[in-house]
């Protein structure tokens, strides 16, 4: 199953509820256009939902780091809520979890984030 993307936005913070596979192909295509729109509408505060991620690559990862690239270069903050095991795994050792703050929950997220 490839990604699917559900858009929200509570207290002036956009969440991506992202499930499925991030992965080379449509997964990645899909990741990076939900995240480019995002940011085509002015927002300024962006969380990634994972916890429904059953599966990334490396391009699902490269996307992650563009997609930081390109929100900081917009001045956007760009975070990272549910990692699954295997995710926060990926994302410890490829270093990208220098780059992102990551939450465990949608209220510790709100709490930090809607200020």
């Amino acid at each position: 199953m490839n990604a699917k993307i559900n858009i929200r936005h509570v207290q002036g913070i956009t969440f991506l509820d992202i499930s499925g596979r991030i992965a080379l192909g449509e997964g990645a295509v899909t990741l990076r256009d939900a995240i480019q729109d995002a940011l085509d509408t002015g927002t300024k505060k962006i969380v990634l939902n994972l916890c429904s991620v059953c599966f990334m690559d490396s391009s699902g990862l490269g996307e992650l780091a563009t997609a930081y690239v390109s929100a900081r270069d917009k001045g956007c903050e760009l975070k990272l809520l549910g990692l699954t095991k295997k995710i926060d795994y990926l994302i410890q050792i490829t270093k990208l979890a220098t780059l992102f703050d990551v939450y465990y929950t949608e209220q510790e997220a709100l709490s930090y984030l809607a200020r």
